[in-house]
């Protein structure tokens, strides 16, 4: 059976979808592996939800993001000892098939942040790194400030740095051309930009440019109807990689093609479907897998594995 990697997914409980009424907002690991395994994935890189117990949850309903320390101080103690515990106490015949990446607040108690992370590894391994600034309205850029430990570490530990990115005018946390200033600055650390930069081409064309660089095409599907709709939150036209956007496999193929060695498959599961207040975009992981089944074998092992590992470096025979 062909290895096929799925470099993007978020496991346990999105505490401010589910106070807002938002959708999806929950996945476990074994919802994942199977939905997946029965579309022929045979790994998975996984990482906690974005919100965590060390916000306000009123604040959260409302949809701002405010510290609350009565549960915990360092954002995502609990989250990334949880999706730990969850795979290895059990989930143990998981091993070696899942791979659990840190979520990390880039602005926030970062040294406390440091800290635990420390104390996790000496019990459990960790893959990577995940940053998702747009919910934790948090810059980005604050990984070249208060962030800059947990790059210091993530060279330390040779671990790759997967981050969300947003084109959206009104989103300031998480602009490619800011990710890239950070990636920039650490030539050491391996990054993995999220959602095909939006389709952003001047952004793909750096990351084709740069050896540390990789990105992934989580929600894939979605983010292709966004750009038929020409929304906001994906590139506009004459920045947007050029593709026919109504058929998502050929633009799939189009990115593998235009970007050999550089496109991560992920489906962003369980968020290849979002719905919130504003926007309702469903889809499902089988049409997330079928435009990787649609590739020709060879880039499909490029796109579905190859990659991948050349990004992750996770322990996995090809």
């Amino acid at each position: 059976m062909p290895v096929l990697i799925d470099g993007h997914n978020h496991v346990g409980v999105e505490l401010q979808a589910y106070l807002r009424g938002h959708y999806p907002y929950a996945q476990t690991l074994p919802d994942m592996v199977g939905q997946g395994t029965a579309l022929g994935v045979t790994h998975w890189v996984a990482f906690p939800m974005v919100s965590h117990f060390g916000m306000d949850l009123a604040a959260l309903q409302r949809g701002s993001v405010e510290p609350d320390a009565r549960l915990q101080t360092a954002p995502y103690a609990f989250e990334n000892r949880r999706l730990q515990e969850e795979l290895h106490l059990l989930c143990p015949h998981l091993l070696g098939r899942v791979f659990p990446f840190a979520m990390v607040d880039p602005l926030r108690a970062t040294r406390e942040q440091a800290a635990e992370l420390r104390r996790l590894r000496e019990r459990y391994p960790i893959y990577g790194l995940k940053v998702q600034a747009s919910m934790l309205q948090a810059p980005a850029l604050s990984l070249l400030g208060p962030g800059r430990v947990l790059l210091e570490l993530a060279e330390e530990w040779d671990l790759p740095l997967v981050v969300h990115t947003a084109v959206y005018p009104g989103d300031p946390w998480s602009q490619p051309d800011d990710l890239l200033r950070v990636a920039d600055a650490a030539p050491r650390v391996r990054f993995c930009l999220g959602h095909a930069c939006r389709f952003d081409r001047p952004s793909l064309d750096r990351i084709a440019q740069s050896p540390n660089l990789w990105f992934d095409c989580s929600a894939h599907v979605i983010q292709c109807r966004l750009a038929v709709q020409g929304s906001p939150h994906v590139a506009p036209q004459g920045r947007r990689f050029e593709a026919d956007y109504t058929r998502p496999e050929q633009v799939l193929r189009g990115l593998a093609e235009a970007y050999p060695g550089k496109l991560v498959w992920g489906s962003d599961s369980p968020y290849y479907t979002y719905v919130d207040a504003d926007l309702a975009l469903w889809s499902d992981y089988a049409a997330e897998a079928a435009c990787l089944h649609a590739l020709p074998e060879p880039i499909r092992t490029a796109v579905g594995c190859r990659n991948a590992l050349g990004c992750f470096r996770l322990p996995v025979e090809e």
